[in-house]
């Protein structure tokens, strides 16, 4: 990636990077000063923690697989939209 300032639709393809802690030192940098500079792009990382914490303290085995397979279909729905 470049040092150029990221946009909101670079930082949306990168939080999951971001959450796992896999981008660069300069990555990293460039994703937290976006978050701060554009309150958008600072909601949506909310929400998409608030979604990873509900979601991880559902038990697997409670997720019927209709239930997954609806969210999964959402999820990649999203990304075509």
């Amino acid at each position: 990636m470049s040092t150029d300032p990221l946009t909101c639709k670079e930082l949306v393809e990168l939080v999951t990077l971001y959450f796992e802690g896999s981008l660069s030192a300069e990555d990293r940098s460039r994703f937290e000063e976006h978050i701060m500079s554009c309150p958008p792009c600072r909601a949506h990382l909310e929400q998409m923690q608030t979604t990873m914490r509900l979601l991880g303290s559902i038990p697997e085995e409670e997720v019927s697989p209709a239930a997954e397979e609806a969210l999964v279909a959402a999820l990649h729905g999203w990304k075509r939209e």
